[in-house]
């Protein structure tokens, strides 16, 4: 998962907006959550994420989703969410849900997987001073959607973003990616493309194109407390960080919105961001 500054995020993008009370209910092939009277969306309760984090403990979801109803799970314009552990359909596009259940476990085992596409013709790669390398994937699936990670309480400020982390110098950035998917979407991804390179606050980070060949959400890692297969002309709504957009432009997204300039401070003063970002 990728470290992000609130410089980078857009205010509000993909939050729930308050409304009278109204039950889950479909309007057209959407999903639309219930909310409470009061305003505000309403949560399911605070509950553990069925994962452990990396030192063996617990994970709670402060603000859990709502996974959507199942008809939005096959229709290609509609936004279908799915929650760890929870349900999930048999095969959507021609591609069964099934735990990966031989995952890699060393580093060298992620390196020499078959879903690693040797024959892939990519540019060197180029660091850049101060930067870390950085790994990801755009899962596409073949009715045009793409999976969209919802970090566990909104890590680093996300409330969507894609499937990428920090690499690890000892495997291929290809290798990184593939992994980075498995443990954040519980998803079991094939490189197939190349998208780019993409320059973000503390780093660079390489995307590729990958299809699911096995793995199910309902795996996805304790990172994660959602996943969403969202349309293309519908990613901009999901991904609220500003350094994600240019990935989704190169994928086919439509023009990225433009992002507004920050007010200038006084002369002789440092920029105060605290109630343009909710902080004080």
């Amino acid at each position: 998962m990728d470290d992000a500054t609130d410089f980078d995020l857009i205010s509000g993008v993909g939050e729930d907006l308050a409304k009278s009370h109204v039950k889950g209910h479909m309007r057209g092939t959407h999903y639309v959550k219930p909310y409470d009277r009061q305003g505000g969306p309403h949560h399911p309760e605070p509950h553990h994420h069925p994962k452990m984090d990396d030192d063996g403990k617990k994970v709670l979801i402060k603000e859990p989703h709502h996974p959507s109803h199942e008809s939005t799970w096959h229709e290609p314009d509609a936004v279908a969410t799915f929650v760890p552990g929870g349900d999930c359909p048999a095969r959507l596009n021609g591609v069964s849900f099934t735990k990966w259940r031989d995952h890699p476990t060393t580093t060298e085992g992620w390196d020499y997987l078959d879903l690693v596409n040797d024959e892939l013709d990519e540019p060197p790669f180029k660091p850049q001073p101060g930067k870390s390398i950085g790994a990801g994937v755009v899962i596409r699936e073949p009715d045009g959607r793409v999976w969209v990670t919802h970090p566990t309480n909104k890590f680093g400020g996300y409330s969507g973003t894609l499937p990428k982390g920090t690499a690890d110098p000892e495997l291929s950035l290809q290798a990184n990616a593939i992994r980075e998917a498995w443990e954040e979407t519980g998803l079991k991804v094939r490189i197939v493309g190349f998208v780019g390179d993409f320059n973000r606050t503390t780093s660079v980070a390489r995307m590729y194109l990958a299809e699911r060949v096995g793995g199910t959400p309902s795996e996805m890692g304790w990172e994660s407390q959602g996943l969403s297969l969202v349309p293309p002309s519908h990613l901009y709504d999901h991904l609220n960080g500003w350094s994600d957009h240019p990935i989704a432009e190169a994928i086919g997204a439509g023009p990225a919105p433009k992002k507004p300039e920050l007010p200038p401070a006084p002369t002789g003063q440092q920029p105060h961001f605290g109630g343009l970002f909710g902080k004080k």
